[in-house]
Formats: structure tokens, sequence, C-alpha cells
């Protein structure tokens, strides 16, 4: 079974109550937020109203919050880029 991973992007602040409501009922409250939905036409049609507002990939299982901030986190330490050439 094949699950959506929707990430908000971009805030609903200022937009109609209803694409709000969309975003409210997804589970999405603040901007990067990532929910996991199972592949249906509902959620679909949610995902089509604040398409604008959202990243959306297809995977093929939910991850955990701790793996979605391990993903998130950067590797310890650090790096320098070089000056480009002159």
């Amino acid at each position: 079974m094949s699950y959506f991973r929707i990430t908000l992007l971009r805030s609903g602040i200022g937009l109609t109550k209803r694409t709000q409501g969309v975003l409210k009922a997804l589970g999405l409250r603040h901007r990067m937020t990532t929910v996991f939905y199972p592949v249906t036409p509902e959620v679909a049609g949610q995902i089509m109203r604040v398409k604008e507002l959202v990243s959306v990939e297809e995977v093929e299982k939910p991850l955990t919050k701790a793996e979605v901030k391990a993903e998130r986190t950067p590797e310890p330490g650090f790096y320098l880029e070089k000056a480009a050439p002159r």
C-alpha cells in the first residue's frame, strides 16, 4: 500500500475559511509539517484544494516522527567552501 507524504510549504493565513479548513482537516498546522495519508480519492481531492501550498510525494510506507526528524537533521560538523576564482 502506498501513502501520500504531504508537507506544508506555504501558510494558509489570509486565505478563505474553506482552504484553511482543508489544511486543518489534513492536520497541517505549521509550515514544514509533514503528514502521511493512504492514497485514496478523498485525500487526493483535499490535496487538489491546497496544491499551491503543499508538496506531495508518493511513498511506500509512512515514517515515524523520529525518522522524519532524522531525515531533516544535518550531519554533524561543518564544511568550508572555496572562494570562487577571480
